[in-house]
């Protein structure tokens, strides 16, 4: 019988991949500490690992890793708009965009742009649009954009501060760094920083006072760039967590602070010895 030299033939005895898959962790509970060891009702933030400048061909970039949630941001420009329709004679243009590769995900994704990454895109371009000094660069496009790594929560929390640093890191003149924080509602309590369970799971019995918020904050400026809200939370709980986020945003900012300074440091000219 002919065979097909050309067709890679698979082992004789196989076993389905389902059988490797590691069991869904139970959902956490809405009282005492959480999975990780933060405390609940605390602006307790994951660790936080920055680094800029780490890839040579674009104009600025930005890696940050908190926890297991890591990201990527890469800035190019500003250069000439490529549709002449879109220039702006007084100001210029600002474009992101934020995907997620295919294995960031406990479920496989493609590398279509989706629905999500669309939703988060926007967001993420209205948060950083108010820090921009766009005046500074008219009939010019400037691009951001972000890879998700591994998401492991408060993923668009992080690609704001992310992105706002491969800006800084690009020389792109700007009125503030753009900090993010997150935070998940459960009834009475609440988390900072969530983690993807604590996201995607509801513990609590109650239906009111649940959901998610995510700021985009200014420090220097103390001013919010960017809201996002989910769910159904009291004016009050939505005030209070606002105000808890920033709080967050003022934690991480040393962090973010120092590894601007180092980028600085590794960029700047050797002192010319005379």
């Amino acid at each position: 019988m002919p065979t097909d030299t050309k067709r890679v033939r698979g082992p004789e005895v196989s076993q389905s991949p389902l059988l490797f898959v590691s069991k869904p962790a139970t959902a956490p509970l809405s009282h005492g500490p959480r999975t990780d060891g933060r405390p609940r009702d605390q602006v307790d933030v994951r660790p936080v690992f920055v680094r800029c400048g780490l890839v040579s061909q674009a104009k600025g970039s930005a890696y940050i890793e908190a926890g297991n949630t890591k990201l990527m941001s890469c800035v190019y420009g500003p250069r000439e708009t490529e549709r002449k329709d879109e220039t702006d004679m007084k100001c210029g243009r600002l474009t992101t965009d934020m995907r997620f590769a295919p294995f960031s995900c406990p479920e496989r994704g493609s590398w279509i742009q989706g629905s999500q990454d669309k939703d988060l895109s926007l967001m993420l371009h209205e948060s950083l649009q108010p820090a921009v000094c766009l005046h500074k660069y008219p009939r010019s496009q400037i691009e951001v954009n972000v890879m998700v790594l591994e998401n492991s929560g408060s993923v668009l929390a992080h690609a704001v501060t992310c992105a706002s640093l491969a800006l800084a890191d690009a020389g792109i003149e700007m009125y503030d760094l753009v900090l993010g924080c997150a935070m998940r509602q459960d009834g009475s309590s609440y988390v900072v920083d969530p983690t993807y369970m604590e996201e995607n799971s509801c513990s609590s019995a109650i239906s009111e006072n649940q959901g998610g918020l995510t700021v985009a904050f200014l420090p220097s400026l103390n001013q919010i760039s960017g809201l996002q809200s989910d769910g159904e939370m009291t004016e009050e709980t939505l005030t209070a967590g606002v105000r808890t986020c920033i709080e967050g945003c003022y934690k991480i900012y040393p962090v973010v602070q120092q590894a601007l300074a180092k980028a600085v440091r590794r960029a700047a000219p050797p002192p010319s010895e005379s």
